[in-house]
């Protein structure tokens, strides 16, 4: 199954100087050999907006700039740091929404601003990102400082109430302290780690029942971990909600690479998950929640 990867970075600086030194980040030829032998297609750029990230900023006009010279290998989403226009949570975000939507950004991500989820300034982005119909994708992070991503406590209370405040924006949630909450053992010290050992499901299964506006990006190690940490359970996550999981690498450095997809083809052949399962986590749900130019089938 050629796969679409709805997390992945790339920086132009290291393409067109071909230096790594600094940033290492993994180039769009680079990112074109790794994506040719784990059989994906296409993949969804994300810039990097916010400060708290690493040591750089990346503008939504790069990851364009890159998506447009590498159009067989990116589509890409744009980003707004929920801090833009005067730190002012009255600030008109559609207009820059739209403005990016014209020029072909598919969704709103990766949100890394170390704000609570519930600060104004955050509900302003998400007021906006329903508004314009395009779906956010939520780095969650555990804590204030030293970190970057969305604050969210135990148990995902401030996922819930945007959630149920914002009911048709799809919001994606990924990183540890969302993964972490696959199970209903949960402390501050797992919200940090993989966690290995059984999952009974946690808050993301009960707000995944509840709420159809939550979707799951399966990239990076935490994604990964969640899967594979308690594998019979997540074959019956996948059965129940593989209408709105999403296959993803989170490659960001050169020479990363992703087990997911080798993970996902082993369910699938093993008669662990569907085939029409499989196919949904595979692409068909990034095609139809991003509104992607490509059959569902491939």
């Amino acid at each position: 199954m050629k796969k679409i990867d709805v997390h992945i970075h790339s920086n132009m600086w290291v393409d067109l100087q071909g230096n790594s030194d600094v940033i290492r980040s993994a180039s769009p030829k680079e990112l074109r050999e790794t994506y040719d032998k784990l059989n994906i297609e296409k993949g969804i750029l994300l810039p990097i907006v916010s400060p708290e990230f690493r040591r750089f900023m990346q503008s939504n006009e790069e990851v364009e700039f890159l998506a447009n010279k590498y159009s067989d290998t990116f589509f890409w989403a744009c980003c707004v740091d929920p801090r833009m226009g005067k730190n002012n949570a009255e600030s008109d975000l559609t207009y820059v929404l739209n403005y990016y939507k014209e020029r072909g950004a598919v969704g709103v991500g990766e949100v890394t601003a170390n704000l609570d989820m519930d600060d104004p300034l955050v509900d302003n982005l998400f007021y906006h990102a329903e508004k314009c119909g395009m779906p956010v994708t939520i780095h969650f992070s555990h804590k204030k400082y030293d970190n970057y991503g969305l604050i969210d406590d135990v148990g995902l209370p401030k996922l819930e109430r945007a959630l149920k405040k914002f009911p048709n924006l799809k919001i994606l949630g990924h990183a540890q302290a969302f993964w972490c909450e696959i199970d209903d053992n949960v402390t501050e010290q797992s919200r940090e780690d993989y966690v290995k050992g059984p999952a009974n499901g946690g808050a993301i299964l009960r707000l995944m029942r509840k709420y159809p506006n939550l979707y799951c990006d399966l990239s990076a190690g935490s994604g990964y971990n969640a899967m594979t940490r308690d594998e019979e359970f997540s074959y019956k996550f996948i059965e129940e909600f593989g209408d709105r999981l999403l296959f993803g690498t989170d490659i960001f450095r050169s020479g990363q690479t992703s087990k997911l997809s080798d993970w996902l083809d082993k369910a699938y052949e093993e008669g662990r998950i569907s085939k029409e399962n499989y196919l949904n986590v595979c692409r068909g749900n990034a095609i139809r929640i991003f509104k992607l130019n490509l059959p569902i089938e491939d």
